[in-house]
């Protein structure tokens, strides 16, 4: 059976010049980046290098790049310290009800040590208000934590206008780029934002390596304490290995690959729709197509038919899609993002799908993929009106 991946959101498939770069550090350089010796020295030269190219993709300076193992302990820093280092200024933090469970996650906790969270609620295309935003920003704000794009609908946000919003005021301005980040042409010191946060294995690169960007204003300590890697920003010896795939990963993105892949990624929805149209399917896009999005993920809802038989039998067919985040896997709890859009009692919940497209996703793909899901949406309908 040929197996069709259509879960890009929840990693991508490795690049294989990432594989090849990975495989090179591995076998010709085994050194600490933190000894003095040759091996060290040389270790060090590849963390230089790979720091160098994420900080031209962001338009920023090398210094400004810390190497994490990844968007959660990325999202864990920049949240829970800021908020702790800052806390004499005042206790209250503002976010939105569809952000990923790596930022939702630290927000209990703070709630907990005594923080006030304001959980921004979103429209049915998954979108903030910013009059909602303008009214919980006050003078005890000292944190605003707001994710790019969301994993599960692609709503993007208003990035721009909050970063200008806040540009006289004390909060600093974290950004979840995870879903972006390779997608999108990203300037955090144009957007106005004080940290951000992404991923290596959204992009073709390594798993379990990534990044948390911080401006000349960010003085936090680091959530790991241990030795000074990283300039004393996070202990920890480095994964030269994953650092190096990373950077290779980001080396192969150029702005006009970027503009493509949305057009291309766009087009993909759209062929998935007009052939549910034309076999006279029932669905309905969860989010909104027409409006400024991260155009690799589709969120359909398929009435009658339910997540869990529709990932099922996908699967069985070939084809891997998700019922939404991946970090809730398995889990019997329903979507926050599309309670969030649409309320607890609304069947798209517990009848959606996510499909999202990579860079191997071919319109060959899509179709086959159009095709096995209009026979089995069918399937399952009369199944249920026997």
């Amino acid at each position: 059976m040929n197996h069709v991946y259509l879960d890009n959101a929840a990693t991508t498939p490795m690049h294989p010049a990432v594989v090849q770069a990975m495989t090179d550090q591995m076998m010709n350089d085994f050194g600490n980046a933190s000894s003095t010796h040759f091996f060290g020295r040389t270790a060090h030269a590849a963390l230089d290098k790979a720091r160098g190219q994420l900080a031209s993709t962001l338009h920023t300076k090398p210094d400004h790049i810390v190497f994490t193992g990844g968007a959660t302990e990325s999202n864990n820093t920049a949240i829970m310290q800021t908020a702790r280092a800052n806390a004499g200024r005042g206790k209250h933090i503002i976010t939105t009800a569809i952000e990923h469970l790596s930022v939702l996650k630290p927000m209990r906790t703070l709630e907990a040590e005594g923080f006030t969270v304001t959980y921004l609620p979103v429209d049915e295309n998954g979108e903030i208000s910013l009059a909602d935003f303008k009214a919980a920003l006050d003078d005890e704000t000292i944190l605003v934590s707001i994710m790019y794009g969301n994993n599960e609908v692609g709503s993007v946000m208003p990035i721009a206008e909050i970063g200008a919003l806040l540009a006289d005021h004390q909060a600093l301005f974290h950004v979840d780029a995870t879903q972006a980040f390779g997608l999108i042409d990203l300037d955090p010191a144009k957007l106005g934002i004080d940290l951000l946060s992404a991923s290596a294995h959204k992009l073709n690169g390594p798993k379990g390596v990534g990044l948390l960007y911080r401006s000349d204003n960010v003085h936090i300590k680091p959530l790991l304490q241990g030795g000074e890697q990283e300039s004393k920003r996070r202990a920890g010896t480095e994964n030269i290995p994953g650092i190096v795939g990373f950077g290779t990963a980001v080396a192969l993105l150029n702005q006009d690959a970027k503009a493509q892949k949305q057009a291309d990624f766009l087009q993909f929805s759209h062929q998935i729709t007009a052939a549910l149209t034309a076999a006279d399917v029932e669905f309905h896009v969860n989010g909104n197509l027409e409006h400024q999005r991260l155009q690799h993920v589709l969120n359909l809802w398929l009435p009658g038919a339910s997540t869990y038989a529709l990932q099922t039998n996908l699967d069985l067919a070939g084809f891997a899609i998700s019922g939404g985040s991946a970090c809730t896997a398995g889990s019997l709890e329903p979507s926050h993002v599309l309670t969030a859009m649409y309320g607890e009692d609304s069947p798209r919940i517990s009848e959606s799908i996510r499909i999202s497209f990579g860079t191997t996703t071919t319109a060959e793909d899509v179709d086959a993929f159009a095709q096995a899901l209009i026979k089995i949406v069918r399937r399952l309908l009369a199944r249920k009106q026997k």
